[in-house]
């Protein structure tokens, strides 16, 4: 009996103490996830106020470019073909030959040509001895005239006699006339024919760099109003230009004499200066774009720019210094608006709410012209006029903006 009295007391002691120990692991627990709320509840209440990213207003330099693409081309690029149809003799420059002006590119076959001009060398002398003889009985018909109107003066000769030899006199002068008329036409055509003769030489118009030559001997040249191109001659290639095509929004910031920079891909560590020429008034509109051309004059002593190259160019059209300036992210800042729910929208709650979504509300837009500045950990919109922008930067002309201040340029919620 005292046994089992004993074993009673025994397994009721053990009870208690598991029982303690789940009182003290609930009260662990419990401790815990106190902990918990308040780590999660102090965490919202520092992460209840917005976070900004700021920039300071400064001053400094804005250099306004206007950026273009375009090709380089020589100045002076000229096409030869040729005048007369034939057979291409012989070719006498190739490709990237020196070549100066009157010098032979190419010649047609000039077997016909010079019989031509044999012919009309033959006409020619033939005219000049008709000259001769006609001047020679105008002589003759001169004297015999003069004797017979002497004799007629004296009642010697008949009147019939003095008309004839006035007669022939006057035949004589106008065969003289003729001759001279024959010999003129003659000496023209055979200048025609030499003409000719000397277009069967394909020459260099001007000093330069032949381009491209398609032209081989053998070849027969078909000349119509549509002549092939049989050279292309660039006269100086240390002296070059830039065509670039400006996007009508910028055509109105750019004048003569505008300086600016070029960039080739052939050389990715180079940067060629360029001067604007001349701005056509011309538009061009391809897809729908209207652009103008501009031509840029630029230096190639070193022969690296070739014609064709594709170019990005960068024209300086205004450079301010030492002016108030703020970056334009802060002018693209907003805080994020927060519209109140009207009270149909409160009585859209639970389950209507989810089937018919609420309506949006209208968010008022923001004006270009402002700011938002951080003072005393307040956002704070002010009012700014700006002027001249590179991209990064823009002037501020007129505000309540002073050197220092920190412009919001972003936030995080």
């Amino acid at each position: 009996m005292a046994n089992k009295q004993g074993e009673i007391e025994r397994r009721l002691g053990l009870n208690r103490t598991r029982r303690r120990r789940i009182w003290i692991w609930l009260a662990a627990l419990a401790a815990l996830a106190a902990g918990a709320v308040w780590y999660f509840m102090a965490g919202d209440a520092d992460r209840s106020g917005p976070r900004y990213a700021t920039a300071a207003v400064s001053r400094g330099d804005i250099t306004v470019m206007v950026t273009a693409t375009g090709t380089v081309e020589p100045t002076n690029l000229v096409t030869i073909s040729s005048e007369l149809s034939g057979t291409i003799e012989r070719v006498s420059a190739d490709f990237n030959d020196i070549v100066t002006a009157g010098q032979e590119l190419a010649r047609l076959d000039t077997t016909k040509l010079e019989a031509l001009v044999a012919v009309q060398r033959a006409q020619l002398r033939a005219a000049e001895a008709r000259v001769v003889s006609a001047e020679a009985t105008l002589a003759e018909t001169l004297r015999s005239y003069e004797n017979i109107r002497k004799l007629d003066e004296r009642g010697v000769a008949t009147h019939t006699e003095l008309v004839n030899a006035k007669a022939a006199f006057d035949r004589a002068r106008a065969s003289l006339q003729v001759a001279n008329a024959d010999r003129q036409l003659a000496e023209s055509n055979l200048a025609l024919q030499q003409a000719d003769l000397d277009k069967a030489c394909i020459c260099s118009p001007i000093n330069g760099v032949v381009l491209d030559r398609q032209v081989d001997p053998g070849q027969i040249v078909a000349s119509s109003l549509n002549a092939p191109t049989l050279f292309t001659v660039a006269e100086d290639l240390t002296k070059m230009e830039l065509q670039v095509y400006v996007d009508e929004a910028d055509i109105g910031q750019l004048k003569q004499g505008n300086r600016g920079t070029f960039t080739v891909d052939a050389y990715d560590d180079r940067v060629f200066p360029a001067e604007i020429e001349s701005i056509r008034y011309a538009s061009e509109t391809v897809d729908g774009v209207v652009s103008y051309l501009a031509t840029l004059s630029l230096e190639n002593t070193d022969l690296a720019l070739r014609p064709g190259m594709t170019a990005t160019a960068d024209i300086v059209v205004a450079e301010l210094t030492d002016v108030l300036r703020v970056p334009n992210r802060a002018l693209r800042f907003a805080p994020p608006q927060t519209a109140e729910g009207s009270e149909e929208d409160d009585n859209r709650s639970g389950l209507l709410g989810m089937i018919m979504p609420h309506r949006p509300q209208e968010v008022p837009k923001r004006s270009l012209d402002t700011v938002w500045v951080l003072r005393d950990g307040v956002a704070t919109e002010i009012e700014v006029q700006t002027g001249a922008t590179d991209g990064d930067f823009t002037e501020i002309i007129g505000s309540d903006l002073s050197e220092g201040d920190a412009v919001i340029t972003d936030q995080d919620d």
